[in-house]
């Protein structure tokens, strides 16, 4: 069985938005936001990520254009990390992804595996797991791919899980929830969607990290969920 939702993966068609609380262990300690807009060959996308804690202060700045397929054409991204910045910026070159990465006023370039199924994960984006969600529709859940700009970059494949449909509240309405897990070099995310394939919370990789979009609140499961069907990940290349 695979991992497909009664919509299509156009989930950004027209314009689309959405606003999310990060909270570590049920504290909120941060926010964040993401809008896509339909552009003639596909869509904008900007996310912005802040978070305000002992021991991390975290912001994040990202503009992407992606095409009609959610493949990733452009991205600039900026952060700051404990008061040191770092600039991305990346884009497909012929058979590769190149990527310029300054951090700390050090640069370098890398030159990544291209893969069209691809979705650029910064942490904390709710764009890049929203785009997740869009890519794992038009892929059947098959050769979705994760590039991850931290250090000198890499590129993983991304293995995922579908599991029962839940329910939750929306904005006091009671909603259908969808739960797909994301396996990226090892490491679970959890991802709960609603009927148009909106991102509507996020169980981060990040110990006891949560995006949880303004106005939803999850049911819990009666008991642990096994998961429905589990694609084998592409072969690397």
């Amino acid at each position: 069985m695979l991992a497909v939702f009664p919509v299509t993966a156009a989930a950004q068609a027209g314009s689309e938005s959405g606003s999310f609380e990060i909270a570590q262990r049920g504290h909120m300690v941060g926010t964040a936001s993401f809008q896509f807009t339909a552009t003639e060959g596909g869509y904008d996308s900007t996310s912005l990520v802040k978070v305000s804690m002992p021991g991390l202060d975290y912001a994040l700045s990202k503009t992407e254009r992606l095409s009609a397929a959610n493949a990733l054409e452009h991205v600039q991204l900026s952060a700051t990390v404990n008061g040191e910045a770092a600039n991305v910026v990346a884009s497909p070159d012929a058979a590769q992804l190149l990527m310029n990465i300054s951090v700390g006023g050090k640069s370098s370039t890398a030159r990544l595996a291209w893969h069209a199924g691809a979705v650029f994960m910064a942490d904390f984006d709710p764009g890049a797991l929203e785009t997740l969600l869009a890519l794992a529709v038009e892929r059947n859940s098959r050769d979705v791919w994760a590039i991850l700009p931290k250090q000198a970059g890499s590129v993983e494949a991304v293995r995922l899980a579908t599991y029962a449909d839940q329910g939750g509240m929306l904005n006091g309405k009671s909603i259908v929830v969808h739960h797909l897990v994301a396996t990226i070099a090892g490491v679970d995310t959890e991802l709960f969607s609603g009927p148009e394939n909106q991102l509507l919370q996020a169980e981060l990789p990040q110990e006891g990290f949560a995006l949880v979009r303004k106005g939803f609140v999850l049911t819990p499961p009666a008991r642990p969920a096994a998961p429905l069907s589990t694609p084998e990940p592409a072969a690397e290349r």
